[in-house]
């Protein structure tokens, strides 16, 4: 595997060591194994010292945890902007788009780590209420008149779970980052049919 470039600590952000270590730790976890890797070697993966790694995170727990809530709190970013904005068909398409784009960047690399980790995943996650089924509610609202039918509701939230699919469906596979999102927004086109426009993604950043 090839090593995280490395970059003096002095010279890297916080912000992007945060993001850089959390890079590095799911590429080891996921390669070989959650209770496998230490925090040492996530240390040495970046070039950066111990104590460098436990100033942003206090243990391997810690990072699995942050990328969830950073994963969140991006959908409920996206849910704030919707919300604010008159339901057209437009707007439809653009959100679809937005949500499988951002769980394709943000969070496909943990899905991919979960699908590797069912047992460590399981000790870590918190168990409250909040997680991503309660965002996809949610985004279902957003979209949907109050009184669809049942079978809307499940079209629609099965296309918000498309990346997830996608990610267990590559398992095994030779499928890219690339592939995984193209084929998202493929099933999630058939799946929205009548009830909104197909998905549109955002330009790339």
């Amino acid at each position: 595997m090839t090593k995280t470039e490395q970059v003096p600590a002095s010279r890297r952000k916080g912000s992007q060591t945060r993001a850089d270590i959390q890079q590095a730790a799911l590429s080891l976890f996921t390669e070989r194994g959650y209770d496998a890797t230490s925090m040492r070697e996530i240390a040495e993966q970046l070039g950066i010292t111990k104590a460098a790694l436990y100033y942003h995170f206090e243990s391997k727990e810690a990072i699995i945890l942050s990328l969830f809530q950073d994963h969140m709190r991006g959908l409920d970013d996206l849910l704030d902007w919707a919300a604010g904005r008159p339901l057209t068909p437009e707007l439809s398409s653009e959100f679809l788009g937005r949500w499988i784009a951002l769980s394709a960047r943000r969070g496909l690399r943990a899905m991919r780590f979960a699908a590797a980790n069912h047992a460590a995943l399981r000790t870590v996650m918190p168990t409250r209420e909040g997680g991503p089924m309660e965002r996809i509610d949610r985004a279902t609202k957003l979209l949907l008149s109050p009184d669809a039918p049942l079978t809307d509701r499940l079209r629609i939230r099965m296309a918000l779970l498309g990346v997830h699919n996608a990610v267990l469906a590559a398992q095994g596979t030779e499928a890219t980052e690339d592939d995984i999102l193209t084929i998202a927004v493929q099933a999630a086109t058939l799946l929205v049919g009548d009830l909104v426009p197909a998905p549109r993604l955002p330009d790339p950043e």
